[in-house]
């Protein structure tokens, strides 16, 4: 680049209780430019965005704006500053008009009364920049996302913005409609604006980014001009290796075809802007895992079979018979049992003891008008304390005391005392420590020798490597690839992630 950067991030720290979210990250984004923020969950790039837009302050670091230093402490203070972030929800108001929106707390104004006409003319001048012609006297929500997505960037426009973050701004778009969005960053970067582009999907990286930057686990481990960086190395950088000691591979006499019939069978099932189409097959005493980048859709596929999100193609095949799982509960009375990737939002419950964390679900399946003795309670608990070496004094300790680790054994003891059939875990190592990692690698081997399903979520190789009988690469919402066997190796899972 041969002007000056426009930003400048010098060793961007912050941190949270028992967590550095980032680690000394430097970041330049210069005029014109497209620049990707790419990472896994808990990268750290949320927190970077946050950080630059004046949601967090810093705890080190400096920030530079065309060469001066600044420090914004809330978003109007950064967008004051010339720095505009568009986020993957909308953040508009559907019933009001595209005028209204876009004019919203700067409308001109005579004797205390709006001046609709000016407003009308305001608006359109504000679409004019992003080649949009719209009706802005029809409400917003009659409109596509698409249209509305390029209505929220218009009014982040308004003003002398340098600097626009547009994160996730195409999760929901299909491809005709991405394309449209890519046409108006293309032309804001002729205009001299730089972009920050938060994306999970590669070929749209490829598309319309002219740099790359990747973070993990709070720092930065590259920054590549997008045309000198191979899709695989991008890949590599982005999942990384984890240090943890795993068992080794247990699918080396797997090559075999397989006596047993199908627990489950999957077959096409998808969701409109969720998921395209995803085939597996899971056999007892199996673990079927799922690689591939965040955004290709991993999650998407354990929340369908799990009903916390509702198919709207294909179908499940269990035990022979289909089914249709449309909730939760309906997926609990089938067998199935589900660890969340986030379990501090979704997984525990951080005020209660361990032990009324462990019987919850079974509670909720009996009925709390039928509640569990408490003496059969601490039985359960103290069972599954043993069983999971989970590190607590008793069973009365509050879960949100534990370490994440034990946290994540109190959530797999919720599930077992069920006794379930198949067993989906998305993430189960994230944001442990090095020993809990190995431990619960080490008991999902347990649960598959005694007979278990599983299938397992991860974005670490060398976990999906060591476990896993069957690996179903999945990219772009779609499934790309199945290894079996030999052919499961962390070379292979890349290749199919990235061609």
């Amino acid at each position: 680049m041969l002007q000056p950067a426009v930003l400048s991030l010098v060793g961007i720290t912050k941190l949270f209780p028992g967590v550095k979210a980032l680690d000394g990250v430097d970041f330049d984004l210069y005029p014109g430019e497209i620049h990707a923020l790419l990472g896994e969950n808990g990268a750290g790039k949320s927190t970077l965005i946050k950080v630059l837009t004046g949601l967090y302050r810093r705890d080190g670091g400096e920030m530079r704006l065309a060469g001066q230093p600044i420090h914004p402490r809330t978003p109007q203070e950064a967008q004051a500053l010339g720095i505009s972030t568009v986020y993957q929800e909308v953040n508009l108001v559907p019933t009001l008009t595209v005028a209204e929106n876009l004019t919203l707390g700067r409308q001109k104004r005579v004797a205390g009364l709006i001046r609709w006409r000016a407003a009308k003319a305001d608006a359109e001048a504000l679409l004019a920049p992003l080649g949009l012609t719209l009706d802005v006297n029809k409400l917003l929500g009659s409109y596509s996302i698409a249209i509305q997505q390029m209505v929220a960037i218009a009014r982040a426009l308004a003003g002398d913005v340098k600097i626009l973050i547009l994160d996730e701004p195409t999760a929901s778009l299909d491809s005709h409609e991405v394309e449209v969005l890519f046409q108006v960053l293309r032309r804001l970067k002729a205009q001299g604006i730089a972009i920050v582009f938060v994306t999970h999907f590669l070929d749209q990286v490829y598309a319309v980014s002219d740099r790359i930057t990747v973070l993990r686990n709070g720092k930065r481990v590259g920054s590549e001009l997008a045309a000198a960086l191979p899709r695989r190395d991008l890949v590599r950088l982005m999942l990384g290796q984890h240090a943890a000691a795993l068992p080794s591979a247990r699918h080396a006499d797997t090559d075999a075809e397989p006596s047993t019939p199908p627990l489950l069978r999957v077959e096409g099932i998808g969701k409109r802007h969720h998921l395209e189409h995803v085939d597996l097959t899971l056999r007892a005493g199996q673990v079927v895992g799922l690689a591939g980048l965040l955004g290709s859709g991993r999650s998407e596929t354990v929340q369908l079979l799990f009903g916390d999100e509702k198919a709207d193609r294909g179908r499940i095949v269990l035990n022979d018979v289909p089914i249709d799982v449309r909730t939760p509960r309906q997926a609990i009375r089938l067998g199935f049992a589900f660890c969340p990737e986030d379990r501090k939002r979704h997984g525990i419950v951080a005020d209660l003891s361990v032990r009324e964390n462990i019987i919850l679900a079974l509670q909720a399946r009996q009925g709390w008008r039928k509640p569990i003795a408490r003496t059969e309670q601490l039985r359960l608990a103290d069972e599954m304390i043993q069983a999971l070496s989970i590190r607590t004094p008793d069973a009365e300790k509050p879960v949100g005391l534990l370490s994440g680790g034990n946290q994540q054994k109190v959530i797999l003891a919720r599930w077992l005392i069920m006794n379930p059939k198949i067993l989906l875990l998305d993430e189960p190592t994230r944001g442990i420590d090095v020993g809990a990692h190995a431990e619960i690698m080490i008991l999902i081997r347990k649960l598959c020798d005694a007979g278990m399903a599983l299938v397992l979520v991860s974005s670490e190789l060398d976990e999906i490597t060591a476990v896993a009988d069957h690996v179903v690469v999945l990219r772009d919402r779609r499934r790309v690839a199945e290894l079996s066997g030999r052919a499961i190796t962390e070379t292979a899972i890349i290749e199919a992630i990235a061609p």
